[in-house]
């Protein structure tokens, strides 16, 4: 079972603490919805968790093996990242930019083999894209846009899922086929570690919610075991209401402390 950790990392840079003594674990099988405000730190540790930023201290293990010295590839082959921007160079057609999910197994572009092609056209089945594979990618409305990337992550097929910020600008409809989407990963078998700013959607569809402040780790554990006013008050610095029916938790923001 691919296995991902973070143990007592931090990360300083210019003088300021990014991360602070973090620890954290990602296995297929489980969503992990990373929480709290602008600059708590989120983004910051997601980008060494997928061995794009190094540590001041700690580590960052997958599988057992120091993060930084497996090749590139390798680790692409594990981990599906999906960044917070998603800028394209130039307007691909949607079925070109999800085949770059398969980059990481030795495609190219125009050059799929079997097995890369089943996994991209796969991919645009579940993220419901299969009428835009021809249109440019630079036509697609900003819903479209998000399926599109989702899909060139899990073309990829690897076992764990790094998303930051997945269902940023968007809708609420939009915002919740995205989520579903990743719970579906989740369900066949993946792993996902996504941040995300909307409490009410990260209650949700995840297993284990990551709170975090000034870099620091707040609360880690299930909803129920987290979603308190307590919580709410230390992250976000708000008097929060949580109450709960049979529809699951409602969170009611009622002002600053």
């Amino acid at each position: 079972m691919t296995e991902l950790s973070a143990r007592q990392v931090t990360v300083r840079a210019g003088g300021a603490t990014l991360v602070d003594d973090v620890s954290l674990t990602l296995r297929p099988g489980e969503l992990v919805a990373i929480l709290g405000p602008n600059g708590a730190g989120k983004t910051s540790l997601l980008k060494v968790l997928v061995g794009l930023a190094g540590v001041t201290s700690g580590s960052v293990l997958l599988d057992g093996e120091d993060c930084y010295t497996l090749p590139a590839a390798q680790r692409a082959r594990r981990i599906s990242y999906l960044p917070q921007n998603r800028l394209l160079a130039w307007p691909n057609k949607v079925r070109d930019v999800v085949a770059l999910g398969r980059f990481a197994h030795g495609a190219a572009l125009g050059r799929l083999g079997s097995v890369d092609a089943e996994a991209v056209q796969d991919a645009m089945a579940s993220c419901e894209l299969e009428h835009l594979a021809d249109r440019g990618a630079d036509t697609l409305s900003g819903g479209e846009l998000a399926r599109m990337h989702f899909a060139r992550a899990i073309a990829a097929r690897t076992p764990l899922l790094v998303a930051d910020e997945p269902v940023a600008a968007l809708d609420p409809l939009h915002q919740l086929r995205i989520a579903q989407l990743i719970r579906q990963f989740v369900v066949a078998g993946g792993g996902a570690l996504v941040v995300l700013h909307d409490v009410s959607l990260a209650v949700r569809f995840a297993d284990r919610l990551v709170w975090m402040n000034t870099g620091r780790v707040v609360a880690q554990g299930t909803p129920a075991q987290t979603l308190n006013a307590n919580t709410m008050a230390d992250v976000y610095g708000v008097r929060a209401r949580i109450e709960r029916d049979e529809l699951g938790f409602n969170v009611r923001i009622e002002g600053s402390l």
